[in-house]
Order: structure tokens, then C-alpha cells, then sequence
């Protein structure tokens, strides 16, 4: 059995049950939105890693932790995944935020309608500062 049949048996998943099909609210934020390189130069910081890196790494731990909403080794082939075919032109780490979003919106764990007025919500306290 390959790697890839072993995978998709154990999990229900596979290479043929992602959708890699593009998400809107997605794309507007690869199209529109900063890297964290870019901000930190334009603001003076010199930590290298984005401080929202500490939770998206927590996320992915409780996902795969917590009756395995998304795990582990399912959701690193599925960014691998992502990352090639939607996020290549994104860098680390956002590419990796952006195909854990993908993969949580896609599997209803997340709504596409809650996350962006969410994101809405953020925006307007990050601006009335």
C-alpha cells in the first residue's frame, strides 16, 4: 500500500478530497493583504516572527489534539497541497495561516461569513488606534 493510499484510508481523506478550489475571502487576503516582513520593517519591529505566529501554531495543535478535528499529518499534506497550487506566491508564515483557514473553512469548522466579519472587527480596532 503507498504512503498516500495508507493515508487517505485511515483518515477518509486523500488527494482527490481537497478542495483546492479557490475561497473569496481568501484570495482578497492573498491579493490585499500584508506580510508580516513588510509591517515590521514599516512599524520599526525587529522580531522576525509575527505575533499572531504563537497562536496559529496553538490552533494547529488543538485541532489535531481535540478528538483530531484536523490532524496533524493531514493538515501539513494539506498545506503542502495548498501551498502549491493556491498560496505559492504567499510567504511563510501566512501562507501556512492562509491554508489552515482554507482547510478549516472547507471542512465547516470555520464559516467563510463569520471569519470575515471577524477580520472586520479586528481591522476596526487595529485603525482607531
Amino acid at each position: 500500500m503507498s504512503e498516500s493510499q495508507s493515508r487517505e484510508s485511515s483518515s477518509g481523506r486523500g488527494p482527490e478530497s481537497l478542495d483546492t478550489g479557490p475561497i473569496g475571502l481568501l484570495e482578497k487576503v492573498r491579493r490585499e493583504g500584508r506580510v508580516w516582513g513588510d509591517l515590521a520593517s514599516e512599524y520599526g519591529v525587529t522580531n522576525p516572527d509575527p505575533p499572531w505566529k504563537v497562536t496559529l501554531e496553538a490552533t494547529c495543535d488543538v485541532l489535531a489534539e481535540v478528538n483530531c478535528a484536523l490532524p496533524a499529518l493531514e493538515r501539513r499534506w494539506e498545506e503542502d497541497e495548498l501551498s502549491e497550487e493556491l498560496y505559492a506566491d504567499v510567504p511563510f508564515p501566512e501562507r501556512q495561516l492562509l491554508a489552515l483557514a482554507h482547510s478549516m473553512i472547507r471542512r465547516g469548522l470555520v464559516d467563510e461569513a463569520d471569519l470575515a466579519k471577524r477580520m472586520e472587527q479586528v481591522q476596526a480596532r487595529l485603525t482607531q488606534i
